[in-house]
């Protein structure tokens, strides 16, 4: 199935690449909360839209950046397939692009993969205004390097991501959501039990009062677990709420996103809300507090400025030096010129 782009505007964007920088890239502008403040002038992404290729047989997608990920979602929807990785949209005018970008996964993540598990290829644009192709539109590519799974998470800082080719899954017969009185540390442990049987698990979130599961898969299956588990049904709008966002937890002027190791010590983490099986914490709150970071390295983890930003400007767990000299060489290979969202990530990047 091909649908049309509109208009095409790579030759458009090129020329506004080759004119100089620093750009700001932008999208449907649903996002434009995450990641350190960039200066520059503004590079709109969002006309660049339209489904390139979709064969429902082959299980691929292929897409333009600025095409909505609801869009998406109606189409494959349609086909009785999905995204299974997830991705938040938090408004309707929410791109492909932008999702790729910042690389978040939904609820599924610990059960499915990530994001860039899913991502097959990627087109983008270098300061000369040319396009380069990175991977294609099959699982198995041994062509050159996995470049295009770092565009999962770059937020830009590349360049501008033109056209992205996703793997897709087929949706699952039933699912059904309950719900659990439970502490979050025993609802962590008992969780990490179930994790290591083969059950048709799709969700595991913590409030911090009440336990949420989400069970994905055939009738019978499903049915056997639910009856297993007990708990009490819940709709399943609950968990349209927690990955797009909207549940109470995630509210606040500032929120922090922790990732720890799903089976190690929380500590000062233990009475947060938290997601993927308990290696997704979430802390809202009232104002920045930096010794998150520290706190979250010394359990062996990272805390990101999901929403908001220190007074530095710093948003992501501070990198190592060696890391952090290997971030600014795929950078300059890249985007010598540091013209892509200078600074979205890093100072320097």
């Amino acid at each position: 199935m091909r649908t049309s782009p509109g208009s095409d505007l790579t030759e458009a964007l090129a020329e506004r690449v080759r004119a100089g920088g620093p750009l700001r890239l932008e999208g449907g502008g649903t996002r434009g909360f995450y990641g350190r403040k960039v200066e520059g002038a503004a590079l709109s992404l969002a006309g660049h839209h339209g489904v390139v290729d979709y064969d429902p047989s082959e299980l691929v997608i292929t897409a333009r950046c600025g095409t909505p990920v609801s869009e998406i979602e109606a189409l494959l929807a349609a086909e009785n397939q999905m995204l299974a990785f997830e991705p938040p949209v938090f408004g309707a005018a929410g791109t492909l692009g932008g999702a790729v970008a910042t690389g978040m996964s939904g609820p599924r993540r610990p059960f499915v993969g990530p994001m860039r598990d899913y991502v097959l290829g990627a087109r983008l644009m270098n300061p000369q205004g040319e396009v380069l192709r990175f991977g294609g539109t099959v699982f198995k590519n041994v062509a050159g390097f996995d470049a295009f799974r770092l565009m999962a998470g770059s937020l830009g800082c590349f360049g501008p991501i033109l056209e992205v080719s996703l793997r897709v899954t087929p949706r699952p017969r039933i699912e059904q959501a309950l719900v659990f009185e439970m502490v979050g540390e025993a609802a962590r442990t008992w969780v990490t039990g179930l994790m290591g049987r083969p059950l048709p698990l799709s969700g595991a979130f913590h409030d911090g009062t009440r336990l949420h599961l989400r069970l994905s898969g055939g009738e019978a299956g499903v049915a056997a677990m639910r009856s297993e588990l007990g708990g009490e049904n819940e709709p399943l709008e609950t968990w349209d709420a927690i990955r797009h966002m909207t549940h109470p937890v995630f509210q606040g002027p500032v929120l922090w996103r922790v990732s720890l190791p799903p089976t190690g010590p929380a500590e000062s983490f233990e009475t947060s809300a938290w997601d993927w099986a308990g290696g997704q914490r979430w802390l809202a709150a009232d104002s920045v507090d930096p010794a998150v970071w520290d706190r979250a390295a010394r359990l062996g983890g990272h805390a990101t400025l999901f929403r908001g930003q220190a007074d530095n400007g710093q948003v992501f767990q501070p990198l190592a030096p060696g890391i952090f000299n290997l971030h600014r060489r795929v950078k300059a290979a890249l985007d010598p010129a540091g013209i892509f969202n200078p600074g979205a990530m890093y100072e320097g990047l």
